[in-house]
């Protein structure tokens, strides 16, 4: 029997990996990946973990900006395909859960089926309401509390990571953010992504009043260095998106430069058949070919 190159881990062995991660004693930087290639790169790299944001979704899927357009089974089978061929556990953005509390428990089975290792629920209101202008806004404590809940109810598998999330900080001011982590605590998540803080002094506040493993959002300058983070309980830190602008950077500029007329052997930039072997585990398929077609 043929051994693949790459052997499939199961979803529960990527979510025991995830959550090795929250508790051990550093801080690392997840791969942002869009799709299945980009998850493999990140895995042969040698990335501890992935990260879908809903950003990045909305712009792989629809080719659209962030403005919640994207459906649940739009984002489920994005991350089905991406789960599918990559052994990287995945720390997915669900947003909002997609509506109320309900919603979110339908959020959590759909994406636990799908394979992710952790997802996050936040508090804001979205889509944006008609008429609605200025800074966003969140739900009540007791409404993020809730969907907290909802979520936890509805998970089946006890290794997959809910986290909690808020851009309180930004929104409503420190003081609330510390006392909506205190209740998502409460209700037993599994850790807690920040978005929005500034200031070393505001990661210090808030750590100090929480004990969950802390996920920070794409940070400011203060808020970069590793021993620091590590020091108040930020197991994961968001660099930003830049695999995706980057794609999109390579893609315009090749097309560009086709359309133009450089011939296609003077292109610059492009991926070497032996990159291009390895991330479509183009050994693996010569093997099982071989194996299962009689074909050498």
């Amino acid at each position: 029997m043929s051994t693949e190159t790459h052997p499939r881990s199961s979803d529960t062995d990527r979510r025991r990996r995830f959550r090795s991660l929250l508790s051990s004693p550093s801080c690392i930087y997840p791969a942002s990946v869009f799709d299945p290639v980009s998850a493999r790169i990140a895995e042969d790299i040698g990335f501890e973990a992935g990260m879908f944001a809903g950003s990045i979704a909305a712009l792989t899927v629809l080719g659209a900006p962030d403005l919640v357009l994207l459906t649940l089974s739009e984002f489920a089978e994005q991350i089905r395909r991406i789960c599918r061929v990559s052994n990287l556990p995945l720390l997915v953005d669900a947003d909002h859960g997609y509506g109320n509390a309900l919603n979110v428990m339908r959020t959590v089975e759909e994406l636990e089926t799908a394979g992710v290792a952790a997802l996050t629920i936040e508090d804001t209101v979205l889509p944006v309401a008609f008429g609605q202008s200025g800074p966003a806004k969140l739900v009540s404590l007791e409404e993020g509390a809730g969907k907290m809940r909802a979520a936890l109810h509805a998970r089946r598998d006890d290794a997959l990571a809910i986290v909690g999330r808020t851009s309180a900080p930004m929104l409503t001011g420190l003081e609330d953010a510390i006392a909506r982590c205190q209740a998502y605590e409460a209700v037993g998540v599994d850790a807690l992504f920040i978005a929005g803080l500034r200031k070393r002094a505001e990661l210090e506040a808030l750590s100090a009043r929480v004990s969950l493993p802390i996920i920070l959002g794409r940070a400011e300058h203060e808020l970069v260095d590793p021993d620091h983070l590590t020091r108040h309980h930020v197991r994961i830190a968001l660099q930003g998106h830049q695999p995706m602008a980057a794609a999109v950077r390579a893609i315009h500029d090749t097309l560009k430069a086709l359309r133009e007329g450089i011939p296609p052997e003077k292109l610059q930039g492009l991926a070497s058949a032996e990159l291009m072997g390895r991330t479509s585990r183009d050994n693996t398929y010569r093997t099982w070919t071989a194996e299962f077609l009689g074909i050498s």
